[in-house]
């Protein structure tokens, strides 16, 4: 296994050095795959395209061995005779390159996926390094080169040797055939032999892939160190994530702030918590919890309250109720209805008073505060970690009703 700085590569390849290596141009690829692919094609494309090519070569002997006295005698001829010759044996050529250069594309294409680098064309200068040089010869990898270089030549040697023994009449009777069917014939005995010969290299491509495939898992190996090490750049160090977490709050304490001079009623313990409510009987099925705060949250939420001129109430029980059990911009919990409902029912009474001077209401006392483990079912008590404590703000202590 092999070693770095001591440790083992025992760990798989996390997602993040997989996409590393394939931006550094480190993907599977198998050199038997690509030069399958190759000969195959080009075998195909002989069997398919094999006639016409047979005939344009035809043509064009033809063409360039019978000669007139005039084109004899003419300088450009033989210009004349080899751009015409070049173009009809073109044509008939094009869709076998074709073919080949789809091979050549869909080969590698098909084992590691497209893949184009900048970093992977540059040179290395590690290659000329001797010692590396004789790393390398003497590696793994080498020896399975070698094994399946002599595999290809006894494999292609053996199956040569059958397909000559297989077609050697065939092959003895070209010279007793004419020269047009003769190479329409030796086409086809080329094309036929040329694929049993691609085909027995199927056999080594369907081993080699397995063994590049866990090579190339084995050469990303990472020892355990790495994954930590990485697992922390790609999380982030603790204090940079204390301080992304920190103006994440801020950023939600201020969206909650803009929120307060929209609430009815502004419910405190009366200086520690601070819980803002807003109910809208046609609109919502129950009063909304807009913003909640302790000690300089609920300080600054008291400030906004009287500077738009929101009635504060002092229920110390309720307020640390709602607190508990109730998220920011949700319902409150339904054992707290029939208190906060004589809260914001107080607070309607009053709005009348002042505009209508009506009876002045009379501020609700020992509102029903369920047992604690009642109004939790539906929140957390859990206080926010990042809010002070202590009773840094003395807020003000008599507490206004409008």
């Amino acid at each position: 296994m092999a070693e770095e700085n001591g440790q083992e590569k025992t760990e798989d390849a996390t997602p993040r050095r997989l996409e590393k290596a394939r931006k550094d141009g480190q993907v599977v690829r198998s050199k038997e795959l690509n030069t399958t692919a190759i000969l195959l094609a080009g075998a195909f494309g002989l069997m398919m395209f094999g006639k016409p090519l047979a005939e344009a070569l035809e043509a064009a002997l033809r063409y360039n061995f019978t000669l007139d006295r005039v084109a004899i005698f003419d300088e450009k001829a033989m210009l004349l005779h080899l751009g015409l010759s070049i173009q009809s044996v073109g044509v008939s050529l094009a869709p076998i390159g074709i073919l080949l250069m789809m091979a050549a594309i869909l080969g590698p294409i098909s084992l590691g996926g497209w893949n184009f680098s900048i970093k992977a064309l540059a040179p290395k200068f590690s290659r000329i390094n001797p010692g590396s040089g004789l790393k390398r010869m003497f590696s793994a990898n080498s020896m399975m080169e070698l094994v399946k270089a002599i595999a290809k030549f006894l494999l292609v040697l053996g199956i040569s040797l059958t397909v000559l023994k297989t077609n050697q009449f065939e092959l003895m009777g070209l010279n007793k055939q004419a020269v047009v069917p003769a190479m329409a014939h030796t086409v086809s005995l080329l094309s036929w032999s040329f694929i049993f010969l691609c085909s027995s290299l199927i056999l080594i491509t369907v081993i080699d892939i397995p063994f590049q495939i866990r090579e190339h898992a084995n050469k990303l190996k990472m020892t355990m160190q790495q994954v930590k090490d990485e697992m922390k750049d790609s999380e982030g160090r603790p204090e940079v994530k204390g301080r992304i977490r920190q103006l994440q709050r801020e950023m939600a304490q201020g969206r909650m702030m803009d929120n307060v001079p929209d609430a009815d009623v502004i419910i405190t313990n009366p200086t520690h918590y601070a819980v803002a409510l807003k109910y809208d009987p046609e609109n919502m099925g129950a009063p909304l919890l807009v913003a909640k705060g302790a000690d300089l949250v609920a300080a600054r939420i008291r400030e906004l309250g009287v500077e738009h001129k929101i009635p504060i109430l002092s229920f110390p029980p309720l307020a640390r109720a709602v607190y508990h059990s109730t998220e920011v911009e949700r319902e409150i919990p339904v054992p707290l209805y029939v208190s906060v409902a004589q809260v914001l029912a107080y607070v309607f009474q009053l709005r009348t008073y002042k505009k209508e001077g009506s009876a002045k209401p009379v501020m609700p006392s020992d509102l029903p505060i369920p047992d604690e483990s009642e109004f939790m079912k539906n929140g957390s008590s859990k206080e926010p970690s990042d809010e002070p404590s202590g009773e840094q703000n003395k807020g003000p202590s008599k507490e206004d009703a409008g």
